[in-house]
């Protein structure tokens, strides 16, 4: 029997496999946060596709939040009632809704990686201030960031909590916090971005509490029955960074906090940073994270073959597997990989006829 395609219950919602739909963002909504049809397809197509999990991309929690001025966002009861037709196709299709929120930091108002520009965007062409831990721009060309201050860093903790209560209203069965990849609560964590000497930073434990802050308010705000994920960098892969001891730390902290399962990336605090990249480079990240913290994770990253990702939930790497760019270029990865794998594909019945 395929390990890949067993069930994996959290809390009151069991995913059918252990396959997920990385988030990644599309870069598509408009200038007011909402997803359009562009969404509908893209997400209900994984699910078609027989992914077990399917995560939106980065979904802000306040407009100054997001990465660019086409990035999604759920901070208004219109984007709860935007949301309702995506997930409700999704769990129609099998698979459970969820929703990365996010907060871009000082990585915020910038232009989409197709634009023929770079960097900030200027208020003029829809950008604006961002926010980070202190003043200082992730990149010469990026925006000048205000450094929060402690009723900034309040009002994050309940955007967060306040988001992941629309989440559910949308119809979302599982909500992630985007703590990784340079972006606000990465920013908080790492001391290659932290410098603060008050209590929200300094040494580790200054540093972990505005995500164990937020954690901790949107477990209160999903109540007990809905997962709680989060997706953190691992390591900054740098000497003087965030590493992986201290990811084990945190994680051990976020299971105390109602998260259910940490999802294992790593990176985005420095544009320096040598990373290894290459077929499943950050699998063993998670798995020392499961090991050591003895939490529930999630791999991801460059992996791309069906006997692949069988071995990493086999061996007890991770729970589940996480693919971004495989499942964009084959949204129906998971079907074949069943058939490959020797387990049941669940093809919609419209596509039998294929078979």
């Amino acid at each position: 029997m395929s390990v890949l395609f067993t069930p994996l219950a959290l809390r009151a919602v069991t995913l059918p496999n252990r396959i997920a739909l990385a988030p990644m963002c599309q870069y598509t909504a408009g200038p007011d946060g909402l997803p359009t049809d562009w969404h509908l397809v893209h997400l209900g197509g994984r699910a078609v596709g027989g992914a077990g999990l399917v995560l939106t991309e980065a979904t802000a929690v306040v407009p100054e939040g997001r990465i660019s001025p086409q990035d999604t966002g759920l901070w208004s009861g219109a984007h709860v009632d935007a949301w309702r037709p995506v997930t409700a196709f999704v769990a129609a299709h099998g698979a459970v809704p969820a929703v990365q929120l996010a907060h871009a930091g000082f990585k915020a108002s910038t232009y989409r990686p197709w634009a023929p520009r770079r960097g900030g965007v200027p208020d003029a062409e829809g950008g604006w201030t961002p926010v980070g831990p202190g003043s200082t721009p992730f990149v010469p060309g990026y925006r000048v960031p205000t450094a929060l201050d402690e009723a900034g860093i309040a009002g994050v903790v309940e955007a967060f909590a306040a988001a992941a209560g629309r989440a559910v209203d949308a119809g979302f069965a599982a909500v992630e916090i985007h703590a990784a990849h340079g972006y606000l609560l990465h920013e908080f964590l790492s001391p290659l971005t932290n410098q603060r000497r008050d209590g929200w930073g300094g040494d580790r434990a200054g540093r972990m509490r505005l995500t164990l802050e937020v954690a901790r308010a949107v477990r209160a705000a999903v109540g007990e029955d809905v997962p709680v994920l989060t997706r953190i960098s691992v390591t900054d892969w740098e000497p003087d960074g965030w590493t992986v001891e201290d990811s084990v730390v945190l994680a051990g902290e976020l299971a105390g906090a109602g998260v259910d399962l940490v999802d294992c990336s790593s990176g985005g605090a420095s544009s320096t940073a040598t990373i290894p990249v290459g077929p499943g480079y950050q699998v063993p990240l998670s798995a020392r994270v499961r090991r050591e913290a003895g939490v529930a994770t999630g791999a991801v990253g460059l992996i791309v073959e069906p006997e692949q990702a069988e071995e990493i939930v086999a061996a007890g790497d991770a729970d589940l597997v996480l693919l971004g760019r495989e499942l964009l270029r084959d949204p129906y990865w998971p079907h074949r990989a069943a058939a490959k794998l020797g387990a049941t594909p669940a093809w919609p019945a419209q596509y039998t006829r294929a078979l």
